[in-house]
């Protein structure tokens, strides 16, 4: 048998308006991709007919917040989750991430951050700008138990279980002087940049971070740019600690089959990093379009389709008004 002739780049564009479009209205995920893909046994009409009587509702409960299971016009929005920890503090699902800039930029962005209403902060060690970051928030006056603070170690170059821990020891030791210039003596997350070259050393790099967690310096551990098999070289070690959060790559631009799936299936939240990078070059028009009918802009789409497709995000702008 033949294939089928390839899509024109107009109908695939059609189609995620159309899978956008229903998502921002409160139809379920399954049902607007299969309806988008025209793969659906439910009919157009009565699709329309959801379209129509729900945007009323839509139009009031709207909110990039929306997690996947409150998809539907009547539910409660949320704007933070529980990890699978049980820590009590809960996770803001947006996220300031520092980029790499001087820690008087840090210094001045975690402010307007904070002043717009971020309270969770994604500070990475590669951004060279935790010192900064920590001034911030000493100088804001906010109460540290109001912001959820991730530090992170690059340990990925060593090999080996012994070299790994060792190296994974120190970069939680400099996380930690860092944001002693804020007097933060505890983080909330911490978390690897990289996995190592082998199960050996991955679980090198997670036996500090157990050792971390145990000392009373972090609450909740977490990784990035982890893969299944990474993954269960972490659960098959002798600790007990899972990682909560696995930040990957995930957007309107870039989502590979399966890679909300596997991680849940671990209880592991995935956090977009780079939420926006790939897709407001490539969408935005698509996007802004949608957005224009509720008062959102194309990076409120995006974000708010990473959110409802069960993620959480870490974004960051040098603007006041796109914070």
């Amino acid at each position: 048998s033949s294939s089928p002739p390839p899509q024109h780049e107009s109908t695939q564009s059609m189609n995620l308006i159309s899978l956008l479009a229903l998502l921002l209205v409160n139809i379920d995920f399954a049902t607007a991709l299969q309806l988008a893909s025209g793969t659906s046994e439910v009919s157009r009409r009565s699709a329309l007919t959801q379209l129509v009587s729900s945007s009323a509702a839509a139009a009031a409960t709207s909110s990039l917040w929306l997690p996947p299971s409150a998809c539907n016009a009547n539910a409660a929005e949320t704007t933070a989750v529980t990890l699978n920890s049980g820590n009590k503090k809960v996770f803001p699902l947006a996220s300031f991430g520092l980029q790499i800039y001087s820690d008087d930029v840090a210094y001045d962005l975690t402010l307007t951050a904070l002043e717009v209403g971020y309270r969770n902060f994604f500070a990475s060690v590669l951004a060279g700008n935790q010192k900064g970051f920590a001034k911030a928030v000493k100088a804001s006056g906010i109460p540290r138990e109001e912001l959820y603070i991730c530090g992170t170690v690059l340990s990925n170059r060593v090999n080996g279980e012994v070299a790994a821990y060792r190296k994974t020891k120190q970069g939680c030791l400099e996380n930690m002087a860092a944001m002693a210039n804020g007097d933060i003596t505890k983080l909330d997350m911490i978390m690897l940049d990289y996995p190592g070259p082998n199960d050996e050393s991955i679980q090198g790099q997670w036996r500090a971070f157990e050792e971390m967690k145990s000392e009373l310096t972090v609450s909740d551990l977490a990784v990035s740019n982890f893969s299944p098999t990474q993954l269960d070289a972490i659960f098959v070690s002798k600790g007990d600690t899972k990682p909560t959060v696995n930040q990957l790559p995930f957007s309107v631009a870039y989502h590979p089959h399966g890679i909300l799936e596997y991680n849940a299936k671990r209880d592991i939240l995935v956090q977009s990093w780079s939420p926006l990078s790939r897709v407001l070059p490539k969408y935005g028009s698509v996007l802004a379009s949608i957005g224009k009918q509720y008062g959102k802009s194309a990076a409120q789409v995006g974000l708010r389709w990473i959110v409802q497709s069960g993620a959480a995000f870490s974004t960051q702008s040098k603007s006041k008004s796109h914070f």
